[in-house]
């Protein structure tokens, strides 16, 4: 009898062991992995609707959750808020859960005061940065005729940054809640769909770091991740190719089966390892048909094509509609328009969009200049 009991006491011993090996071991992997998973889809309907906020460059992104929870991300040109605002009341949106600024340039914050007046915000989200200006462009010049003409009655120009304090001022003015993007941070749509911040991380670019090509704002661009099931998407606002390799050192995700592409498609993002990583199937551009940065470069779109994309342009589609209720096969794509062009087909830049060139982004309105002409030759 006694042999018999020593056999039971070593195979409760060994019972304990497994138990408590097999305790840490999913403490240890299991575990992380599990808090990483986004929660299990409802079955409602998510809608992501890219705005056309064209034909000058811009970005404007409106998220519906399934349960009806509301995101814009961006609010178009200094000269779009009203696209915006019409985009909303068709939507039937009367209030917002949450406004991110992406960046502090305005062709993504410069509707954004119209859009405060229109609707109830509730929460606000930017990355902290304020205007990169030099002080010899903080307040534009009055005319010497101007001056000379009514010298008691000229009147201060208003500053290079009024797309910005006009920004604040309305967030002031709102009462919503305001907050810094931090990576990491989930933002609860409702029904299973969650918005994950990615970028930016500290510490963030500085102006001598983008002398490779690119623009320091666009670098510390917000990056998002939206996922709803078996749907997910990565919002990559502005982000330079300096943005996409520091994510890559990150133990992060970037695989996504939808991909808005940064920087409206510029030349300085969208990194042959970068798409390598994401394996988007679908790729969509915000970009204007005016604008005079070559957005998108034939190089991104070369990319694209390599990477065997379904690419969607807004200059090209409109505003382009994205449904899905978060099972495997279950994403629907819709364009207001069928193009007219090659959508494989970039631009031709006449301006650089990089810090090296002394690019500073506050307002491109208007058609670009057209093409001189070459001179003629006799014959």
């Amino acid at each position: 009898m006694g042999r018999v009991r020593r056999g039971c006491g070593c195979a409760v011993a060994v019972l304990l062991l497994v138990i408590v090996g097999a305790g840490f071991a999913t403490w240890k992997f299991v575990l992380p992995w599990w808090r990483t998973q986004p929660p299990r889809a409802s079955g409602g309907e998510l809608t992501v609707r890219i705005l056309d906020v064209g034909p000058i460059n811009g970005d404007s992104i409106l998220i519906t959750g399934p349960t009806g929870r509301t995101v814009l991300i961006d609010a178009g040109d200094t000269t779009k808020g009203k696209a915006v605002v019409d985009a909303l009341k068709r939507n039937n949106i009367q209030q917002l859960d949450y406004f991110i600024a992406t960046h502090p340039h305005p062709d993504h914050i410069g509707g954004s005061a119209e859009v405060f007046k229109a609707v109830k915000v509730l929460n606000v989200i930017d990355n902290g940065q304020e205007p990169s200006v030099p002080p010899e462009k903080s307040v534009q010049s009055v005319s010497k005729k101007a001056v000379a003409k009514k010298p008691t009655v000229a009147k201060k120009p208003p500053s290079i940054r009024k797309f910005f304090d006009d920004y604040k001022a309305a967030v002031s003015a709102s009462g919503a809640q305001y907050g810094t993007a931090r990576p990491g941070t989930k933002y609860d749509l409702g029904g299973g769909a969650l918005l994950t911040v990615l970028a930016p991380f500290d510490p963030l670019f500085t102006r001598d770091q983008m002398r490779t090509g690119g623009n320091e704002p666009n670098a510390n661009s917000i990056v998002l991740r939206l996922d709803y099931g078996s749907f997910s998407m990565l919002l990559a606002s502005d982000a330079e190719e300096q943005t996409e390799h520091r994510l890559m050192t990150k133990e992060l995700d970037l695989q996504t089966r939808v991909l808005k592409v940064g920087h409206h498609g510029s030349k300085y993002a969208s990194s042959g390892d970068f798409l390598q990583r994401v394996k988007p199937e679908i790729a969509i551009i915000s970009c204007g048909a005016w604008n005079r940065y070559g957005h998108p470069a034939q190089s991104v779109l070369d990319r694209l094509r390599t990477a065997n994309v379904k690419l969607y342009r807004t200059d090209l589609h409109g505003e382009i509609t994205i449904t899905s209720r978060g099972g495997s096969n279950d994403i629907n794509v819709q364009a207001a328009k069928q193009p007219t062009e090659d959508a494989w087909e970039g631009r031709i830049a006449q301006k650089d969009d990089s810090t090296r060139s002394g690019f500073i982004a506050y307002g491109d309105f208007g058609p670009p200049p057209r093409p001189k002409k070459s001179p003629k030759t006799s014959e």
